[in-house]
């Protein structure tokens, strides 16, 4: 605790503010994964509504490439689904990810891809009255 006392002024202050920013670090992947999979969810059921109409012969050249794509997507879940069950997935997973990145094929289905937009900010009112 001596060694800590001579690098920080307030060690215990530290330590709280790293935790404050662990937790919502946390938080925020967290709310990223929850926006993920409703997205990949709402995809899922317009891909089904897609093929339902395919099979009476209603959906377009359009719709019918949306729905293989989104297909595609919930096949590469599932090929995750198996290495999270398997041991040391916390590790083994953005192991695959960062390789199929390196050799250029997309491990993620789409939603987990793209950039989440980041909520916007106030701006800063500095006007003291």
């Amino acid at each position: 605790m001596r060694i800590i006392l001579l690098f920080h002024r307030a060690p215990v202050r530290v330590t709280k503010i790293t935790i404050v920013r662990s937790k919502l670090k946390l938080r925020r992947s967290m709310l990223q994964l929850k926006q993920a999979l409703s997205q990949e969810k709402a995809e899922t059921k317009q891909m089904l509504v897609i093929y339902k109409k395919y099979t009476k012969r209603q959906a377009t050249v359009e719709e019918i490439k949306f729905a293989n794509s989104q297909l595609f997507d919930l096949l590469k879940g599932l090929g995750l689904s198996v290495f999270a069950v398997l041991p040391f997935a916390p590790i083994t997973i953005p192991i695959l990810v960062k390789l199929g990145k390196l050799v250029g094929v997309d491990v993620l289905p789409s939603s987990f891809n793209k950039p989440l937009p980041k909520p916007e900010r106030p701006p800063f009112n500095n006007d003291v009255n």
